[in-house]
């Protein structure tokens, strides 16, 4: 028998399909994170260059663990051997076929908002790969555009910088945002994706567990 929350995440999530399909995006909710994986796989044609931001939901989902298993050819910033190559990789990922990324969050009615502190995971959103595909957990759902960027901001955001701790920003400090202008800041670029042109190109999948943050 389904609890409480499991009723209630399959009757939300078809509803943020459906808002998210009227602008444009392609999406679709999965209960589990067994059957999204599988459908994010069958979305990636097998000729596609892969590559992702630094998003903890795909990572924790095993995706490219997977895609490499599948024989898929990735481009992984990770296995860059210097700085230099690191940032070769990232501005190559912004030409690939297919992008990989979590959102910060969603509103009910379909917009995205993320934060980023270099830009090459909204820029990668934005314009340039041929199809991004979006993994998100039903915990990243919430009411308006500005419980969204509330979201991203306060709470996304302080727990991600927690994976830099050599940054010198408040929310590393305090855990909590101060919207500060620190050199280190990871909320440099803050985007609102309101339309998905072309339509299509950006695919959703809403998953109804608890994923990433």
């Amino acid at each position: 028998m389904a609890t409480n929350i499991e009723s209630r995440n399959s009757k939300l999530g078809p509803v943020v399909v459906k808002a998210l399909k009227s602008r444009f995006f392609d999406a679709w909710y999965f209960d589990k994170a067994e059957e999204a994986i599988e459908a994010i796989v069958s979305a990636i044609p097998k000729d596609h260059l892969v590559s992702w931001g630094g998003s903890t939901t795909v990572a924790g989902l095993g995706i490219q663990a997977r895609l490499e298993k599948d024989g898929y050819k990735l481009l992984d910033r990770d296995k860059a051997t210097s700085p230099e190559e690191r940032v070769k990789f990232m501005r190559e990922a912004l030409l690939c076929d297919t992008y990989l990324a979590g959102t910060n969050a969603i509103s009910e009615d379909g917009e995205l908002v993320n934060v980023d502190g270099n830009g090459n995971r909204v820029a990668a959103m934005t314009y340039g790969p041929k199809q991004v595909i979006v993994v998100a957990g039903i915990n990243k759902v919430v009411k308006t555009l500005e419980d969204a960027t509330t979201r991203a901001r306060t709470f996304a955001a302080p727990i991600n910088v927690q994976k830099f701790p050599n940054f010198k920003t408040p929310c590393n400090e305090a855990g909590k945002c101060e919207n500060c202008k620190s050199p280190d800041s990871i909320c440099s670029f803050i985007v609102t994706t309101r339309l998905c042109r072309p339509a299509g190109r950006i695919k959703v999948f809403l998953i109804g567990d608890v994923l990433g943050f």
